[in-house]
């Protein structure tokens, strides 16, 4: 790697007092460009949003004969002439595998501790260009759907987005599950019990297969329906007796679907300098349709979005990140 990798831990005071208890230190890995420590230069900021079930650090593991992002990064900065950034990579890590990137009662205020936490200390301790046209925000699956959120609730703080493969129409990623999930929490009788026999196997053995269906439903309703005083502090969106949908619920969770919200507000998508978004037409999720659903509302709203597919699934698909990269760091802002 030309440039420089580092790993640092930030205090993120947004995550004061989460209902799980969860660390308000949190690792955030910086990657600083080639030429960064001889120059008195400002560099433009991309900000990479994790997956669900990932961490800051997950960034930095090594796949058989695959580059990591930050070495994607690197080379197309370094090898291949691209302009150079920053990257900050921040951590959204739950005990229940993930924030969605959002603020919420039953998890912490994600969203805050990104914007106002960890680009605050990174403003403060490096040479960036605080403004939003000097800023991206870029994300894979659960990161993908974080950067709809952030664009979504502050506009003013980034001017542009790539989405890979990111939660979208919930009806084809998110209802699939329910009647997974369903039927382990019914079979272990109830949330709180199912989930402390899984606390106590996965810290015994490992996560199994059929575990990620009952943990993602549990996580992104601690995302999208919280309710105090409730099991993990969550309402589920599905009646563990019967499966049927409870619609109240279910509503509180599609108003946070990026096909919902973008459709109703599109003037922060559109006022973005760069909309990448892309996804596998092979993706187990069915998020190529959301995708597909977000690009065509976003042509007709008059954004100027690259949308793309590409023959793969929804996993090991992080060479993705180079398709964007090569389109955005060149329109970031700098000086």
């Amino acid at each position: 790697m030309k440039g420089t990798l580092e790993l640092h831990q930030v205090q993120c005071p947004a995550l004061a007092g989460n209902a799980l208890g969860d660390p308000v230190e949190r690792p955030c890995a910086v990657y600083l460009p080639p030429g960064y420590a001889g120059s008195q230069a400002r560099y433009p900021v991309v900000v990479f949003l994790h997956a669900f079930l990932g961490s800051a650090v997950s960034w930095l593991s090594v796949s058989p004969f695959s580059p990591t992002v930050p070495e994607r990064l690197d080379h197309l900065i370094a090898e291949a002439g691209l302009p150079p950034c920053i990257g900050v990579f921040p951590d959204g890590w739950t005990a229940l595998g993930g924030s969605q990137w959002a603020n919420s009662v039953a998890t912490g205020r994600y969203r805050d501790a990104v914007v106002k936490d960890v680009l605050g200390w990174l403003e403060a301790r490096f040479r960036t260009v605080p403004r939003r046209e000097a800023r991206a925000v870029v994300g894979r699956s659960s990161g993908g759907y974080g950067g709809w959120q952030l664009v979504r609730h502050h506009p003013d703080v980034f001017g542009h987005l790539a989405a890979h493969s990111g939660d979208a129409y919930f009806e084809y990623c998110f209802l699939p599950d329910f009647p997974k999930a369903s039927g382990a929490l019914l079979k272990a009788g109830g949330v709180e019990a199912w989930w402390q026999g899984f606390v106590a196997r996965t810290r015994a053995t490992k996560m199994a297969g059929e575990d990620h269906a009952v943990v993602n439903a549990l996580a992104m309703a601690a995302a999208f329906s919280p309710k105090a005083g409730e099991p993990l502090g969550i309402e589920l969106p599905f009646e563990l007796e019967t499966g049927a949908l409870r619609p109240a619920v279910w509503e509180r969770w599609l108003s946070e679907d990026p096909v919902r919200f973008v459709a109703q507000q599109p003037a922060p998508f559109v006022a973005l300098s760069t909309l990448f978004i892309d996804c596998g037409t092979r993706d187990e999720f069915g998020l190529r349709w959301g995708a597909r659903m977000l690009e065509r509302t976003l042509a007709r709203a008059g954004a100027a979005v690259t949308h793309e597919e590409y023959e793969d699934g929804h996993m090991g698909t992080s060479y993705r990140f180079e398709a964007s990269l090569r389109l955005l760091l060149p329109r970031l802002a700098r000086g």
